[in-house]
């Protein structure tokens, strides 16, 4: 009996990874975190995977304070791996960024202050990039220029609908003191995507994987490469809770679009030892056709 399965293979893969936060000179993360080897470890076990990737999508923090030096090491750590992916790079702006360093170290282009806002074409996804910084701060704020642009691009629908990668994530934050540094005006965000073909919004900033909705929207927040936050740490008698970083759980994001749903999947860095029965690729496929699973065919 031939089974078929309940969904076609997804129409596109992409890579979402944020906060790699790689200092001047390679100097450890506040003395303690070596961000650049963190990026590498995650990376190079994305690349061993022999998944097929369309985008590696960076949402912002990618320098922790704007030093062309980080942007040049970046840039040469990641261009060989999506080679080896097939991957297009996609470069968003966080507000540990610096506009004119980010313009020429990772875009190759003069430098400047405007927002750096753009525009991908992915085999018929398209990926809009929104510069959600405020130089000088550490809150997220769009303005209402930036707004407009965005209007006009949403205006007609791409083929397979539209991801929007921006560094602050239009959603509540769950540690107090990161609402010092959210995303100002989210409900005047929330009124342009509203009704559109966005299908997806990826963020960073948090350095913890979250997820929730804006204007019914998902949004998917990753984690980071470089260090992350305790969730559970210390409360305070007014339940009040502290924040803390910590050299664990770094991780990104694999996101999986279908012709009717994306999924967001945590992966995390590294490897560790294998439980259980570790099946290949090979035996996979062969269980698969002895069970008489067929995929579903794709859109036409």
């Amino acid at each position: 009996m031939q089974i078929v399965t309940e969904h076609a293979p997804a129409e596109h893969v992409l890579v979402h990874i944020s906060d790699t936060h790689f200092t001047g000179s390679g100097l450890p993360l506040y003395g303690v975190v070596d961000s650049d080897e963190r990026f590498a470890a995650a990376l190079q076990g994305l690349v061993d995977s022999g998944q097929r990737v369309e985008a590696l999508i960076f949402t912002g923090d990618l320098a922790d304070d704007g030093e062309p030096d980080a942007y040049r090491r970046l840039r040469e750590a990641v261009e060989p791996a999506a080679q080896a992916l097939g991957a297009e790079v996609v470069w968003a702006m966080g507000n540990h960024d610096s506009r004119a360093a980010f313009r020429e170290g990772l875009l190759g282009e003069g430098p400047g202050e405007e927002p750096v806002d753009a525009v991908y074409e992915v085999n018929g996804l398209r990926i809009v990039v929104l510069d959600t910084t405020v130089p000088g701060s550490h809150y997220g704020e769009l303005s209402d220029h930036q707004l407009a642009w965005l209007g006009r691009v949403l205006e007609h629908a791409a083929p397979h609908g539209t991801v929007i990668a921006m560094h602050h994530p239009p959603t509540p934050v769950i540690q107090p003191l990161s609402q010092l540094v959210e995303l100002r005006g989210q409900r005047a965000f929330a009124d342009v995507v509203r009704g559109t073909d966005v299908r997806s919004i990826l963020a960073g900033h948090l350095h913890y994987s979250s997820s929730a909705t804006c204007a019914g929207i998902p949004v998917s927040v990753a984690s980071a490469t470089c260090y992350t936050q305790d969730l559970v740490g210390e409360v305070g008698p007014d339940g009040v809770r502290g924040t803390r970083g910590r050299d664990a759980a770094q991780a990104y994001n694999l996101v999986h679009v279908f012709e009717d749903t994306i999924v967001h999947t945590v992966v995390p860095a590294g490897g560790g030892a294998s439980v259980g029965e570790e099946v290949g690729p090979e035996e996979v496929a062969r269980r698969l056709a002895a069970a008489g699973i067929t995929p579903r065919a794709p859109r036409g």
